[in-house]
């Protein structure tokens, strides 16, 4: 097709060097006419029209598809209480970590104390014997006693705010306690005729 006007011989090395290679035609050469792209075989369109025809569903494809519908609104739910779950989970777990590593490294007489702290709940254990309330009352305040004595400025702040909120509960429960009372007790069509009013 065409002449190599210029070739470049020399060693190993230079075959990789870039050449520019022009190429020109034989001027003997007849001009060539030329197939254009559409003419090609390859590239012809054939004459019928294709359809798309999707092949029919299986038992099995059936099936899946049924239990996949019946199965989705579980699988919704299932989705939304793991999205709530699980940043709850993650802070249990980061705290669980926080104490492990407190604990590694806890400061000295820890251990003791902890010690004697559950020792005293086991005693509030031993004197509730008998009665399910005592076992929920005694425990812990023994515990509260035997920590009140190791950490005496976190009991005062526990008790100085454990007092106001029990002090807000009694007094939120009076109130409704009140409220009831009136609204039963004292209603219009309640009130007894006295002997003068007649």
């Amino acid at each position: 097709m065409g002449q190599v006007i210029q070739r470049c011989v020399g060693p190993a090395s230079l075959s990789l060097l870039t050449f520019r290679v022009y190429a020109a035609p034989k001027k003997d050469s007849p001009h060539k006419n030329y197939t254009k792209v559409d003419e090609l075989s390859l590239y012809s369109v054939p004459e019928g029209q294709s359809k798309y025809v999707e092949e029919p569903r299986t038992q099995l494809e059936e099936n899946f598809s049924q239990l996949r519908h019946h199965c989705e609104p579980y699988t919704s739910w299932c989705q939304e209480i793991y999205s709530h779950t699980k940043p709850k989970v993650e802070r249990f777990v980061q705290w669980g970590i926080d104490n492990y590593e407190y604990l590694q490294n806890a400061p000295p007489g820890f251990f003791p104390r902890l010690g004697v702290i559950g020792f005293a709940g086991f005693v509030g254990l031993l004197f509730a014997r008998g009665s399910k309330l005592k076992k929920l009352v005694y425990p812990p305040f023994f515990m509260g006693l035997g920590a009140s004595v190791y950490y005496p400025q976190q009991a005062i702040t526990f008790a100085q705010v454990s007092g106001e909120k029990l002090y807000d509960w009694g007094l939120q429960g009076y109130i409704i306690a009140e409220d009831l009372w009136k609204q039963h007790f004292q209603k219009p069509g309640n009130v007894k005729n006295s002997p003068g009013n007649k």
